[in-house]
């Protein structure tokens, strides 16, 4: 059973990889940063549409500062969906601004309506950690998903992932007599690969959503992470397998009952070898973004030392051992994908 016993340390956004981001288009000068948004005035609990608390706050701003907030909001919602372009933005409005009450960095929420339809988006603004950010990046250049995000110093941008929250899911979804079991289990196999292999951390039912697609015989599913904020931080190899945390046992169990070894160890190898091919195909900026990663500090020494012991046995690869930093360790874990493909772990509660 995986648990974290320890609160995070965060970590500042380094120079290196602010320059990182400036190469790649990831920064820009904001209009607001995030800060600006915790000077709010008065805020009344956000109750979902069955009357359950949300553990969100709606905030309120005070009547002169509220147009320049609402501007600011809609020039930075253009900027992550339409590169800046306002023209495309008349019709929108900024209908409602949330504070997350729970949790340790308190992220606010922008509700965004289209005047014309009453259609409706969220955009996110943090308090920018630098586990997030690499866990962001490395979500656009190797998972099958691309993400839309921006950073101003200390202030991140996070577009809204769709999807059913997993523990949602879970609760609500599973006795579906339209649920197909087999693809939503082959689904969280892969899902739990791809956290392992790129040492995303904690993804248990609430730090995901399922993405249900009807296809034109069948549904299909996407396991989709939503929290970065444990990318290559924790020191043991549990953390990074969602398959041992206790709140995910519901979607162990389908995997029991409807997939056999041969059918877990092909789709496990299925999803290394996509791993594989996207990090053969984004090579030069991988090698970017994990040469920073390598010399950043985004983790303890205690938990270097120990995640490098634990990945050295599992891989069998003593040259875990020379690692420095969690970077240099994520570099051996996506060179594993390469120098050993075949790889084979069981799945199990």
């Amino acid at each position: 059973m995986a648990i974290i016993s320890k609160k995070k340390i965060p970590y500042k956004i380094s120079p290196i990889l602010h320059k990182y981001l400036q190469d790649y288009g990831r920064e820009m000068k904001l209009p607001i940063a995030y800060e600006d948004l915790l000077r709010f005035n008065n805020s009344i609990p956000l109750y979902d549409k069955n009357g359950n608390d949300t553990l969100w706050e709606t905030v309120f701003y005070a009547q002169s500062d509220m147009e320049y907030i609402y501007s600011a909001l809609k020039k930075i919602y253009a900027l992550l969906k339409a590169d800046g372009d306002m023209e495309v933005m008349e019709h929108l409005n900024i209908e409602r601004v949330d504070l997350c009450t729970y949790g340790n960095t308190k992220p606010i929420r922008v509700r965004v309506v289209n005047q014309l339809n009453d259609n409706f988006d969220y955009f996110y603004v943090k308090n920018a950690d630098a586990s997030r950010v690499y866990g962001l990046e490395l979500e656009d250049l190797l998972s099958p998903d691309r993400m839309s995000y921006l950073v101003d110093e200390d202030t991140l941008i996070e577009e809204h992932i769709a999807g059913i929250p997993g523990d949602q899911f879970i609760k609500n979804y599973l006795d579906d007599p339209e649920l197909n079991e087999i693809r939503l289990a082959k689904e969280f196999i892969k899902f739990n690969e791809r956290c392992f292999v790129r040492l995303l951390g904690d993804m248990h039912s609430s730090n995901f959503v399922v993405d249900v697609t009807p296809d034109f015989e069948e549904i299909t599913y996407r396991l989709r992470a939503i929290d970065f904020d444990q990318q290559a931080y924790e020191g043991r190899k549990a953390i990074y397998l969602p398959q041992y945390f206790k709140q995910n046992n519901p979607l162990i169990e389908l995997g029991l009952k409807n997939l056999n070894h041969q059918t877990v160890r092909q789709y496990q190898r299925e999803e290394r070898s996509l791993i594989a091919r996207r990090l053969k195909m984004a090579r030069h900026r991988v090698k970017s973004l994990t040469d920073v990663m390598a010399i950043d500090r985004i983790s303890t020494d205690e938990n270097v030392n120990s995640l490098k012991k634990e990945l050295a046995a599992f891989y069998e690869e003593r040259d875990f051992l020379n690692c420095k930093s969690m970077g240099q360790i994520l570099k051996m874990s996506l060179l594993m994908l390469l120098k050993k493909p075949d790889l084979y772990r069981d799945i199990s509660v």
